[in-house]
């Protein structure tokens, strides 16, 4: 058993296996819907290892076989199980995955991949199709910067543990470029520098390009006096002291996370672009203090106006994708409300194109090109996991758990955005669709999905 399957990607040869040379290519292969995280990762493919986290303490090591090392052409790793449970030792002891690179011409690669593994093929297809279009897409994302002139650069970045910035630094670092994490805790590599958020070390930023402005507390909770103080704390003062210590270290570009919470909880069937008024509600009034410290950065400011983001691996769809795996999904309220999305690969797109499209400055919406109503969502997600969706939340449920006001600008926020200066600039959504972006992340992109 096992697989063996092969994807053209259109980059020449070496740039492709330098692709995978680099920190952060696991990241950005692995399909968010494995239970499965990244604990140290390999610094060689000739005769590194690299420990992966499964769930119940498992721990599975990835060897390089130095003897099977042929760059740019071939490498190889195994995978055996370590930790305090066992996995069965034919599965541990036999898997053993090669990859091979041949060059079709000069501007297209052939990329092979061999696993030998009780693991049945069909279980293993749609994490190889999810790789292979994960690779095509990182790969043509960076040409296109490149051709736009966007040179290696080093890149500072704020909340690079978190959903958003795993997948941005992973992004970064394969495309070529230094990713220096701005942490609270002493640095552990090179990779990393101590940051205090109240008041910045003046050297913070030297040989910096540009800054990444991820951190913040997250703002799902129950909407108590306590829970807003740190939703605004840990967003208004931290972004201002670095804003302010970005304008005198003399940063060209500096891109800060924002949220459509700008344009308030429920603006009808209003449709909302960066020149949108502001709405009302207290996270209205958070995202426009957090914006206004953030053009304190001087240079070009970029302000990510960022939706609800599609990943299992973080954020609304993490919640909810058990809940509809059993059969539990509906539509909350009346599942009219709108809802604006982006898919977790196009929000690092827009991320990466904020740093490298100098025309951009400013607010900038991220989501996708087609809003969708509560009850369209709904209907979608079920349909992907062939499951029904018939339990409507009534709007008195979202209140016990968030708190009314919390119910009213989460839960139950409508806000029909649209990516206007996107659209302007000319980009391209790699899941412009809503069953798309699904099928994507949870590796349903096969004829099963049945829409």
């Amino acid at each position: 058993m096992g697989i063996e399957c092969s994807s053209v990607v259109s980059a020449p040869l070496t740039e492709v296996f330098d692709w995978f040379t680099r920190p952060g290519a696991f990241t950005r292969l692995s399909p968010p819907w494995q239970p499965m995280t990244l604990v140290r990762e390999s610094d060689s493919l000739a005769d590194g290892r690299a420990v992966l986290g499964l769930p119940a303490g498992l721990r599975w090591v990835a060897r390089h076989d130095p003897d099977a090392f042929d760059p740019p052409h071939r490498f190889v790793d195994r995978i055996d199980a370590d930790g305090p449970a066992s996995l069965p030792a034919a599965l541990a002891i036999r898997w053993r995955h090669t990859h091979e690179f041949e060059a079709v011409d000069d501007t297209h690669t052939r990329v092979r991949d061999r696993v030998e593994t009780p693991v049945p093929a069909r279980v293993l297809r749609s994490t190889f199709d999810y790789r292979y279009r994960q690779l095509a897409a990182d790969l043509a994302a960076h040409r296109t910067a490149a051709r736009h002139g966007f040179p290696r650069s080093t890149i500072a970045v704020t909340g690079a543990t978190g959903l958003v910035g795993t997948a941005l630094t992973a992004f970064l670092s394969t495309g070529g470029h230094t990713v220096i994490r701005l942490v609270r805790h002493p640095p552990r590599d090179p990779g990393e520098r101590q940051w205090n958020p109240a008041d910045p070390a003046p050297d913070l930023l030297t040989g910096v390009d540009a800054v990444v402005h991820l951190a913040g507390a997250s703002i799902a909770g129950r909407f108590t006096e306590r829970h807003k103080r740190q939703i605004a704390d840990s967003r208004i003062e931290p972004t201002r002291a670095l804003a302010q210590l970005a304008a005198r270290t003399g940063i060209s570009t500096f891109v800060s996370a924002s949220a459509i919470g700008y344009y308030g909880d429920d603006r009808g069937d209003e449709t909302l672009t960066e020149e949108s008024d502001r709405g009302d509600g207290f996270l209205a009034d958070v995202v426009a203090d957090w914006e206004q410290a953030a053009d304190l950065a001087g240079g070009r400011v970029v302000r990510v106006r960022t939706g609800i983001v599609q990943s299992p691996a973080g954020g609304t769809l993490r919640l909810l994708r058990p809940l509809f795996a059993l059969g539990l999904g509906g539509r909350i309220g009346n599942g009219r409300q709108w809802l604006s999305w982006i898919g977790i690969d196009d929000l690092i797109d827009v991320y990466h194109r904020a740093l490298w499209d100098d025309s951009l400055s400013g607010a900038l919406n991220a989501v996708a090109p087609a809003p969708v109503r509560n009850s369209e969502y709904t209907r979608m997600l079920a349909a992907i996991l062939h499951r029904p969706a018939v339990l409507p939340v009534p709007g008195i449920g979202p209140a016990l758990l968030l708190g009314r006001q919390g119910a009213r600008e989460l839960a139950l926020a409508s806000q029909r955005v649209v990516p206007a200066r996107l659209h302007a600039a000319g980009h391209e959504f790699r899941t412009p669709d809503l069953a798309s972006a699904l099928r994507h992340v949870l590796g349903r992109t096969d004829s099963r999905a049945g829409i």
